[in-house]
């Protein structure tokens, strides 16, 4: 560092020391996160409106004879939360892959909808995993209606190429 770049950086780190000085010291408060906040208020959305309508219709897929299962993925706090309903239809004679519905936080949009429809192997199609968003809604805004809505239109796909 050259002689100019060093007194130069002395007055400045020097003005800094004077004008903390100057001002008394404040009592810091952190408030929560408004990021977090949203994040905790998604995750009690899904768990209190999405994951019970998932699991009625988990309930009548398995007394239909179906496999499927529930990933509740709202209690973590180190990653977005999430549900999930994963839904493996019954096949006559072969074996179906597990689809899956999951309604996740996406801190832009609210709650975002995706799924990823796996076709059975016995029907000679390449099965491969592709997901697509069908929705997004603002997290308050999130009504069993609409996640009924949602799921019915998943089982139907699910069930059509299957």
């Amino acid at each position: 560092m050259t002689g100019k770049t060093a007194e130069k950086l002395r007055s400045l780190l020097k003005t800094y020391d004077e004008r903390s000085a100057a001002r008394p010291p404040t009592d810091v408060r952190t408030a929560p996160d408004e990021g977090e906040r949203r994040r905790r208020a998604c995750g009690d959305r899904l768990q209190n409106v999405v994951r019970p309508v998932l699991q009625g219709f988990l309930t009548e897929l398995k007394s239909a004879g179906h496999e499927g299962s529930i990933e509740d993925r709202t209690d973590t706090a180190d990653a977005y939360p999430s549900v999930g309903l994963m839904f493996t239809p019954r096949a006559a004679g072969g074996v179906a892959l597990a689809s899956t519905l999951a309604f996740r936080y996406d801190p832009r949009r609210g709650i975002a909808v995706a799924r990823d429809i796996k076709p059975s192997a016995t029907k000679g199609r390449v099965v491969t995993t592709s997901t697509d968003r069908i929705g997004t809604m603002r997290v308050e805004a999130v009504t069993p209606e609409w996640v009924e809505t949602k799921t019915l239109s998943f089982i139907e796909a699910v069930l059509k190429v299957n």
